[in-house]
């Protein structure tokens, strides 16, 4: 049964990765970066989660970012963070896996793409779906519409849905749609589908600034900003629809530079 054992202090080299758990998307960076410095300068805020299989042996489940700024902190100022503060659980390695697959998609910037592969994953465990709702601190009906939906949907579909481009009600539609085709017209259903969407306007345009980026892009940035209240007012007009007023873009180009793409 998953669970935390106790909260430790532990030689970082004594932390591992297991082939079996890993970081589901790739390594940023400008995120590392960000951690570096800010680990240097105020320590080890947020333990790191580990698992550990057998006494003293410990496989890395979250904080991949954290990890390797700790190392790249470690090359180059040698006798730093020897020992970190760790999270140790305990689990088999099913429950480890969905703890790790979690841990990815429990963000503030998550998208609802980001929980497929952790509820399929754990539904191809034998995880019945009030588990993996318990688990996920879900619904069960939200559950049920990713296990119907998510594991044959169209990649193009996927990439919509993950670009912000249409909802998720919307890709649901549509899936709908194709299950309830007449047999050998699925295909033709899903290309209809797409093709109503672009007819019709219903797939957004990108949104000049999404959550996701802005995070990243804030996160990575070391030098404060010197803002006031009327750009903070601009940065969520941008953030809040699929476009913004031109002068709101303006002094958020201003007040925030480097946020906007040019």
């Amino acid at each position: 049964m998953l669970a935390t054992k106790r909260f430790d202090y532990v030689p970082f080299e004594k932390v591992h990765l297991h082939p079996s758990v890993a970081n589901h998307r790739p390594l940023n960076e400008a995120k590392v970066a960000h951690y570096a410095e800010d680990i240097l300068r105020n320590g080890l805020l947020e333990p790191i989660v580990v698992w550990e299989r057998n006494p003293g042996e410990f496989y890395l489940v979250g904080g991949f970012h954290r990890h390797h700024a700790i190392r790249r902190i470690r090359s180059q100022n040698p006798g730093y963070f020897d020992r970190v503060d760790v999270r140790v659980v305990h689990g088999e390695l099913d429950e480890i896996q969905a703890l790790n697959l979690k841990l990815n998609a429990d963000r503030l910037d998550a998208r609802i793409t980001d929980y497929f592969d952790a509820i399929i994953f754990m539904a191809n465990a034998n995880w019945d779906k009030g588990r993996i709702a318990r688990f996920l601190d879900k619904n069960v009906a939200w559950i049920e519409d990713i296990l119907r939906f998510a594991p044959g949907m169209d990649s193009r579909v996927r990439r919509l849905l993950e670009a912000g481009q249409i909802s998720w009600a919307k890709a649901k539609a549509i899936g709908k749609a194709v299950l309830a085709a007449a047999p050998g017209q699925e295909r033709a259903t899903l290309d209809a589908a797409l093709a109503a969407l672009k007819t019709n306007g219903s797939a957004r345009p990108p949104k000049l600034l999404t959550y996701r980026t802005a995070v990243q892009r804030l996160k990575a940035r070391t030098d404060p900003f010197q803002v006031a209240g009327d750009d903070v007012l601009a940065l969520l007009q941008v953030l809040r629809g699929k476009s913004a007023p031109p002068e709101a873009i303006a002094r958020v180009r201003a007040a925030f530079p480097g946020l906007l793409d040019d």
